[in-house]
């Protein structure tokens, strides 16, 4: 399935940084996914739409609008895994200022939420393998 985004010309470009959870849980469930992922950020009716070089958001009602991309993150300018991460925001819909109010908070709890959900609900366990002779499964284990 193919998806397509289209923008507007860019209204502005702000510094801003990224809490070191957030960063590291986007890229962490990034990796599990491959080269893009869907994070579907339900409590404000928008879609993150994350690959390696940059986070989209766009609102449901204008789905093939980016309204707002996270850019040129810096995760080697922080001293510490735990450090913010600075990125510059780019909006190209002029609600993408209002809209950067609650975007930070929502999608990290956006993105708690679809890591909750690739966790098995039950514990780790340890199978016991007994060895097989060569003539068949029914041979004892030795």
């Amino acid at each position: 399935m193919e998806e397509r985004f289209y923008r507007e010309k860019e209204i502005v470009r702000l510094p801003d940084y990224l809490p070191a959870a957030t960063y590291n849980l986007a890229h962490t469930l990034l990796a599990r996914a491959g080269t893009c992922l869907f994070v579907p950020i339900r409590s404000m009716q928008y879609m993150a739409v994350l690959d390696a070089e940059e986070f989209i958001f766009v609102d449901s009602q204008n789905r093939a609008w980016v309204e707002l991309a996270w850019q040129h993150f810096r995760p080697q300018a922080r001293s510490s895994l735990d450090g913010r991460v600075p990125f510059e925001v780019v909006h190209y819909l002029p609600q993408a200022a209002e809209t950067m109010k609650r975007l930070p908070g929502e999608f990290h709890q956006a993105l708690q939420l679809l890591a909750g959900r690739q966790r098995p609900d039950t514990p780790a366990s340890v199978l016991d393998l007994q060895a097989r002779r060569r003539n068949g499964p029914e041979s004892p284990a030795r």
